[in-house]
Parts: structure tokens; C-alpha cells; sequence
């Protein structure tokens, strides 16, 4: 990159940590700023930040291992280590050696070495961890200074680890890097509070829970939290993920170690589509943010699966594959939670009218939530949450609450009038909206605790399959909430252009197909 942006100071918020000391590790991080971009070092600072933690951790534990000697303990057993979740570190790998040399030329080399020797102790680690420091466009002065600039922040000592500093500042590193890549970011990122939102309203109290586009692991990481929260234990929940991006794989890996949460990410970096590691499974909750409307899903190929039960998806739009995929991997009384491009509400062109009134008469849907803009990095397309359950008889979808029979009903909730812009481009929604829109659906499905759910004008509404069908089977909230709403108002300009886009690709696909069909035709004519 070219000119280089100065650190900010954190903010506290909804989105992300508050620790104080994360504008110091910011401000690391901007040492490489000029020499490459946030595609580049964000891999650098996140392995080196993950890097020291683990040392620490390390540190920390020899420590009292050296001080239990004389009752047996032994600080250079592996096993002693491992026996209580600390990585074992070898001597080259630790922190201290490494930075005592990180003004020397060979940094870069040592810091790979390194790596190379953690994942060789730990099989867990193994493919996972950044290896590229010895690479001749790295800057070594840099990256030196970047190693002592972190060396001097503790990260894994016991009080870190009891208060989680390193797993909330390695999230803060993510959207702070998120909104230096810009459009990139969403292939890595969710806001936090899009997450947090998505997982208050599903409750992942006990279960298996699933992403097929896990990211940086965010999801799984909220609903850990969550169960916490609420009294629960971690291993209430089994975890299940997969991820098509390499780097982006090892980033989930690294997010989940350092938080000791146990996952199946499966052995390397996959399509869900064309390579889905986990075929059988059924889940109790699935949480996901797929790609906006990717059209290089490569569904060309894939045009007879059994997943699309409910329609055959565009080739040049991914969103119904996605939507399908979930349903196809829910147990009989999952919940699925997910965000999709608004024009996934109302959109009409290429069959996906057709798959999402087959998807509301299978009676499916059981709330939508119209988000305000601005939550995402990179994209200005408006999003929603859909959330979907196979059974609304009042059987409980997790945590054994009862609920209430809200069958051939779905709950709308317009929260686009919700949020604060934390700055000229980013809006995030507070802990107090985030509890809200919670609220305004468990009480909706008829959980007793909560009281009687009454529908809001302007911002709730339950309506019927038959009123969905009587408005063609669109999703939009604002047009169930409050009927004074234009119809021009129910899908943005960004979104109208977005919708147009995929539809005309598709207009042009369809031509070259009529194309190859005559040039078939013409040459049975010129062959008779």
C-alpha cells in the first residue's frame, strides 16, 4: 500500500474489544503498513501475535512446573503441558529467543523455523500456521521492530488467559483489518454484532452447530461465549465448519486455539459445494454468512444434487444454494440462522422466486430481520437475516423451553431504523437492540418467561403463509410491518443494481446457450 493510515483508538462497543492496550498492538501491526497490504501483513501481525500468546502461555506454566521440581514435576516433559491444554513450545520457538534476535538479518528465517517447530510438536497446529517470514519482499528491519513492539505486551499469562484478552484482541485485530481490505474483508469477517445478533436469537445451548463458510471462525466463537454466559459448558456444543479460502481456514484455526475451543474444520481448506467434509451430518443450529451473491459457485456442475430439494439454484447466483445447503444439513428440530443480500427477499429472476415459495409453503421460514445498512465491511448491498426451522409445532429447538404452535406463521422484523455509525462508514447495532430484536422473536414463538407477543407497527409483524402468498411470496419485512411503505423504498438502489447485474448475466448466459444450440443445428443442416 501506499500511503499509510495512522492507528485509531479502539472504541468500546458491541463490535469488538476493549482492553486498552489494543491501539499500541494497532499501531504494530502499521509498522509493515508501507511495505505490503492488509491481504499481506494481516497474516504477518495475527501468526506473530499468536506466535507470542502461546509462549507466554508456555512461560507461564513452566514457571510453576519449575517451582513443583522438587515434587516430581518435570518443565521439560511435553506432557505436562498438554495435560492442561498449554501448547508445548520448543526452545528455538520461544518468544524470548526470538526476539532477543530480531534485529539480526536472519529474523525471518528463525520466526518460519519457529513455526516450523510448533507444528511439528503439535499435530493440532500442523498446516496451520503462517510460514512466510523468511520471504526476500518482507521487510526484515520491519518485521524486527514488529517483534519487539509486540514482545513487550503480555498475552498468555493466567490473568490474560482467564479474561480472554488474547482471543478479544485477536477479534479486534480482525476488524480492525477488516476495514483496512475492504471488500476483501467479508471472506474472513462477520461484525460482531451481526454475529452476536444472530447468535442471541437461536440460543446454541446444547447440540451440534454447523458453518459451511466459517470464515475467521466467528460464529463458533460468539456461541462458546453464549453458552458461557448463560451457565453453560463448552463441551454442551459440538462444532462442525468448513471453509473454501487456505489462509482463511488457518486464520479459524488459529482463532479457535487460542481459545482452547475443540472444532472439525476438516483437514484443509474445501468447497462446501463441491467438497462437502461433512455429508451426513445433521445439525441442531447452523450459523452462517455465505458470499453476497457469488456467481462463481461453479453451479454449473452441480445441477442434479440431491440438496436442491426445493428448486435448482442459478448458476450465476449462489444465494438459494446456500439457503438449500443449510436446510439440507438441519436436524428435524434445528434452526438455521444466516445472512443473505436483501434481494434474496424479493428476488424473482433465474428460479429463485419459484425456490422461495416452495421453501415458504414447506413452511420453513420462520422470521425474517431486515438489517440496517452500513453493519458490513466492504459492500454497500443491504443485508437480512433469514432463519429457518423444520418443525414450528412448539417443540423446542434447544435449551428444552416449549414453545408455542406457530405453524404456517412467520415473524417479521424491520430493524433497518436500528444502529449508530461508529464512524463515516460502519454502523453497528448496541447490546441493548441486539437484546431487542431477541426479545421481540422468542417472545413471538411463545416462550413463557418472556411474556405475550404483541406486533409493533413499523417494526414487527406476524403474518400468515397465505398473506406471504397474497404479496407473491416476497420477504421483504417493510412490506408486512407497515403498509404506508413505497414499494421503491423495500429494496435500495445498491441492491435494485445488484439484482439487475445477476439478472443480466443471466440474460447473457441463456444467449450463448441458444448460440451453441443453433451453431449444433446448422451443422446437422450442413451435414444432410
Amino acid at each position: 500500500m501506499g500511503k499509510r493510515r495512522s492507528a485509531r483508538a479502539p472504541q468500546a462497543s458491541a463490535n469488538g474489544a476493549n482492553l486498552g492496550f489494543e491501539a499500541r498492538l494497532w499501531e504494530a501491526a502499521d509498522i509493515l503498513r508501507g511495505s505490503m497490504d492488509a491481504a499481506e501483513y494481516k497474516h504477518v501481525v495475527l501468526g506473530l501475535v499468536f506466535l507470542k500468546y502461546i509462549s507466554d502461555a508456555f512461560e507461564d506454566h513452566r514457571a510453576r512446573l519449575v517451582a513443583a521440581a522438587a515434587e516430581g514435576a518435570d518443565p521439560e516433559d511435553p506432557d505436562e503441558y498438554r495435560a492442561e491444554n498449554v501448547f508445548w513450545v520448543p526452545p528455538e520457538a520461544r518468544w524470548q529467543v526470538l526476539q532477543d534476535n530480531a534485529r539480526q538479518m536472519d529474523i525471518g528465517v528463525r520466526l518460519d523455523a519457529a513455526m516450523d517447530a510448533i507444528e511439528r510438536d503439535n499435530p493440532g497446529l500442523r498446516g496451520v500456521l503462517s510460514k512466510e517470514y523468511a520471504r526476500p519482499t518482507l521487510d526484515k528491519r520491519r518485521l524486527g521492530e514488529l517483534v519487539d513492539l509486540i514482545g513487550n505486551i503480555g498475552l498468555g499469562g493466567a490473568d490474560s488467559r482467564s479474561r480472554d484478552v488474547l482471543g478479544r484482541v485477536y477479534e479486534y485485530f480482525l476488524g480492525q483489518f477488516a476495514s483496512a481490505e475492504g471488500k476483501k474483508a467479508g471472506e474472513f469477517y462477520t461484525p460482531r454484532c451481526v454475529v452476536r445478533l444472530l447468535v442471541e436469537i437461536i440460543e446454541p445451548y446444547a447440540g451440534r452447530v454447523y458453518d459451511p463458510c466459517c470464515g475467521s471462525a466467528g460464529m463458533f466463537v460468539q456461541s462458546e461465549a453464549f453458552i458461557e454466559a448463560h451457565g453453560g459448558r463448552r463441551t454442551d456444543i459440538s462444532i462442525f465448519g468448513q471453509e473454501s479460502n487456505p489462509t482463511t481456514w488457518r486464520l479459524a484455526e488459529m482463532n479457535l486455539a487460542i481459545r482452547g475451543i475443540e472444532a472439525n474444520l476438516g483437514p484443509r481448506a474445501e468447497d462446501s459445494f463441491h467438497h462437502d467434509l461433512h455429508p451426513d451430518l445433521k445439525a441442531d443450529f447452523v450459523l452462517a454468512n455465505p458470499p453476497f451473491n457469488d456467481d462463481k459457485w461453479g453451479g454449473e456442475q452441480l445441477r442434479d444434487d440431491v440438496r436442491w430439494k426445493y428448486g435448482v439454484p442459478p448458476p450465476r447466483n449462489a444465494n438459494f444454494a446456500w439457503v438449500q445447503h443449510f436446510v439440507h444439513h438441519l436436524s428435524p428440530r434445528g434452526i438455521a440462522g444466516f445472512v443473505l443480500a436483501n434481494g434474496s427477499m424479493s428476488a424473482s429472476q433465474s428460479g429463485e422466486g419459484d425456490i422461495r415459495r416452495n421453501l415458504v409453503e414447506a413452511d420453513l421460514v420462520d422470521c425474517i430481520v431486515a438489517l440496517p445498512g452500513q453493519l458490513f465491511y466492504g459492500t454497500a448491498i443491504p443485508a437480512c437475516l433469514w432463519f429457518l426451522v423444520r418443525d414450528k409445532s412448539g417443540r423446542s429447538t434447544g435449551g428444552g423451553r416449549p414453545l408455542r404452535d406457530r405453524q404456517s406463521e412467520t415473524l417479521f422484523i424491520d430493524a433497518r431504523k436500528l444502529g449508530t455509525l461508529v464512524d463515516r462508514t460502519h454502523r453497528e447495532l448496541s447490546d441493548q437492540e441486539i437484546a431487542l430484536v431477541a426479545h421481540t422473536y422468542h417472545a413471538w414463538r411463545g416462550q413463557a418467561d418472556l411474556g405475550p407477543y404483541a406486533d409493533v407497527p413499523g417494526f414487527c409483524a406476524t403474518v400468515t403463509l397465505q398473506t406471504i402468498a397474497e404479496h407473491g411470496h416476497i420477504l421483504t419485512p417493510g412490506r408486512y410491518v407497515q403498509a404506508a411503505l413505497d414499494d421503491d423504498e423495500e429494496e435500495s438502489l445498491p441492491d435494485q443494481i445488484d439484482r439487475l447485474i445477476s439478472a443480466f448475466r443471466d440474460q447473457i448466459a441463456e444467449g450463448h446457450r441458444f448460440e451453441a444450440v443453433i451453431e449444433a443445428n446448422l451443422k446437422l443442416l450442413a451435414n444432410d
